[in-house]
């Protein structure tokens, strides 16, 4: 999916909410259990319930690959299932370099035909340039994540009034294209979001971290958009977990419906829409 297609998609559903399918086994109503495939059954209820809302759904690799060949195939049937003109972003978080990486954007981009995968950069250009080799195929970098732990790292200071990942977001965007790139920026930094869209104005931002985790969508918008609007906001536990009894699909389409309707009132506000 190309970015101008991206950005068309946001301005028909006013919405550039993507919802994260982390479908937890031990956490999706206990009347799905007996289904021949749950967690598959359980994904194609939120997409239903959703689609008309968003504009990408994340499912993270994690939840599928902990239940062996069955979960991957859940996944693969999930992909398939999500409608062609909702963007699929896998939540694999890859991150090797050489004939390996082109394994990994082989079997993301060719096998399972995702349109997006986040790779991490630590290894440098080997990390990531295999993954831009796909025509219409997004590479998401971390950037700077909404975890606790990111202050390890992330915000080291490696030159002169420069931070780590200040040094990764202007290395990793020479890699290739703003139709190509796109940066991880979790929503609990948005201190950091207006110096960052400063270093990459132009690059869409997947931001995790809205709902569940505590991040704010106003303070994100406030300096993370663009005149492209420039914003994947995922919202995950907070939706697909909305309820664990049989209205769990209602109930998450009412906290989807919440956020599409923030995120239309934002873009009226900045006359994008």
């Amino acid at each position: 999916m190309s970015r101008q297609k991206l950005f068309e998609n946001i301005l028909e559903k006013k919405s550039f909410l993507c919802i994260g399918l982390d479908s937890d086994i031990t956490r999706i109503p206990k009347h799905l259990l007996d289904k021949e495939d749950p967690i598959f059954e359980f994904n194609k209820a939120i997409i239903d319930a959703t689609k008309d809302l968003c504009v990408a759904y994340k499912p993270n690799t994690a939840f599928y690959e902990a239940l062996g060949p069955s979960g991957m195939i859940s996944f693969q049937k999930t992909v398939e299932y999500i409608p062609k003109n909702i963007m699929v972003l896998a939540d694999a978080k890859r991150g090797d370099i050489g004939n390996t990486s082109r394994l990994y954007a082989k079997s993301f981009f060719e096998y399972y035909n995702v349109d997006a995968l986040t790779v991490a950069p630590y290894m440098g250009s080997d990390s990531v340039k295999p993954f831009l080799e796909y025509e219409n195929k997004w590479v998401i970098i971390l950037g700077l994540t909404s975890n606790q732990g990111s202050q390890d790292f992330q915000h080291l200071v490696v030159g002169e009034n420069e931070t780590l990942h200040e040094r990764v977001l202007k290395t990793c965007s020479t890699y290739g294209t703003t139709d190509q790139i796109m940066f991880v920026i979790g929503a609990t930094q948005s201190d950091y979001i207006k110096k960052i869209r400063s270093i990459v104005p132009d690059h869409f931002f997947l931001v995790p971290g809205v709902g569940a985790q505590g991040g704010s969508l106003e303070d994100v918008c406030e300096t993370g958009l663009n005149d492209k609007v420039g914003l994947l906001v995922n919202s995950s536990r907070g939706i697909i977990f909305a309820s664990d009894k049989e209205d769990f699909a209602n109930a998450a389409r009412a906290k989807a419906s919440e956020l599409q309707i923030k995120m239309e009132a934002i873009l009226k506000n900045n006359n994008i829409i």
